[in-house]
């Protein structure tokens, strides 16, 4: 077992525990792209003198998308002397993982969870740059409304994270005229929901599933339905941004709108990023490999302006002012939860269906 490097030698590692679902049931593509923009980020800051000359170093672990996994690895990172936590993806392991954080007064930067609700209470420990899931959908509600959709429908997986979508899909929709649509068919099969939609008559069916079972057999079966022509198809919590999406679907996966949490342009020292986070991908990078290098490097900041103990870093959240990959970023104290990055920028895109590996933006939020 490692131990943690004594406080008082000027050469030891400053350590930050990173948190990634990188074996199923977790999103592994999602999990892949996050752990690159943080390892790429810490290769930068050690190529740039470290923390005050000591090399940073990332302690990985993989969340597999379950969140007592994702709490015991907090508590090994806590005893190995990380001096911050950083990832994550999945929003109910991150809302695990950032009450053990709290618990164990480990100061925790969240990549890409959007649950609103990340923890329960304010926490001085906890820091998110995803955007809250009530802002980027309400967005993605919105798209559907300018596009003339006022018939939805949604088919879901049983989750914490898929009922707060729904809920608030409903809750901005209704009121301005449109139907939310949950329909009782198992996305598991998928010959029930094209037979329920058809069934509605919805212009739109949003999948709130997980990749790649059950959602990509799912779009096959909606694609090859004549009944569902026209239909719009959309995952808003951006499923068609990982690779596995257009790598098993082709031309079907295009044109099926998400969100993403880009800035319609990347200034200069972001396209470099970007041309790191390709070349060590093989592929166009995602946004939560952006976020994922964002993380480190508004830790690095915090670690080089307030220091490497943990509660300094606490408290400096709203203090820190630091230019990201995709923006100026400055954390706001919520009046329930995380300090929270106001706002990421956010996007509705698809992909083009002539060129799969591009994306076009539809809607800016």
């Amino acid at each position: 077992m490692n131990t943690p490097a004594a406080p008082h030698d000027p050469t030891a590692p400053v350590l930050i525990g990173a948190l990634a679902p990188l074996t199923p049931p977790g999103w592994v593509d999602a999990g892949h792209h996050l752990l690159t923009g943080l390892q790429a980020a810490a290769d930068h800051v050690n190529a740039t003198g470290g923390i005050h000359g000591r090399p940073l170093r990332l302690l990985v672990r993989d969340t597999a998308a379950d969140p007592d996994r994702a709490a015991a690895a907090v508590d090994e990172l806590a005893d190995l002397g990380a001096s911050a936590l950083a990832g994550e993806y999945h929003s109910v392991v991150a809302r695990t993982a950032a009450a053990r954080a709290h618990h164990r007064a480990l100061p925790f930067l969240c990549s890409s969870a959007v649950l609103d609700t990340l923890t329960d209470h304010p926490s001085p420990w906890i820091a998110r740059l995803a955007p809250a899931q009530s802002h980027g959908w309400r967005t993605y509600a919105d798209f559907l409304l300018a596009r003339g959709h006022h018939r939805i429908a949604v088919t879901a997986q049983p989750s914490a994270y898929w009922q707060a979508g729904t809920r608030i899909l409903h809750d901005h929709l209704t009121p301005r005229g449109a139907t939310l649509t949950t329909l009782d068919a198992d996305p598991h099969h998928p010959r029930a929901v094209c037979d329920a939609l058809a069934h509605h008559r919805a212009t739109a069916l949003l999948i709130l599933t997980g990749v790649p079972e059950p959602a990509l057999p799912l779009v096959t079966a909606l694609r090859r339905d004549p009944r569902l022509t026209g239909l719009l198809i959309g995952a808003p919590a951006g499923q068609p941004e990982l690779p596995t999406w257009t790598d098993r679907l082709g031309p079907d996966g295009a044109q099926i709108p998400f969100l993403s949490y880009l800035p319609p342009t990347l200034d200069p020292a972001a396209e470099q990023v970007r041309t790191t986070l390709r070349r060590r991908l093989g592929r166009e990078p995602s946004f939560v490999a952006y976020e994922g290098h964002d993380t480190i490097t508004v830790l690095a900041h915090a670690l080089r302006e307030h220091g490497t103990d943990r509660t300094a870093l606490a408290h400096a959240w709203p203090h820190l002012d630091v230019q990201g990959t995709r923006g100026r970023i400055r954390f706001t104290p919520a009046d329930t939860g995380p300090h929270q990055w106001q706002w990421a920028p956010v996007q509705v895109v698809d992909r083009d269906p002539h060129h799969p590996d591009r994306l076009r933006v539809l809607h800016q939020g």
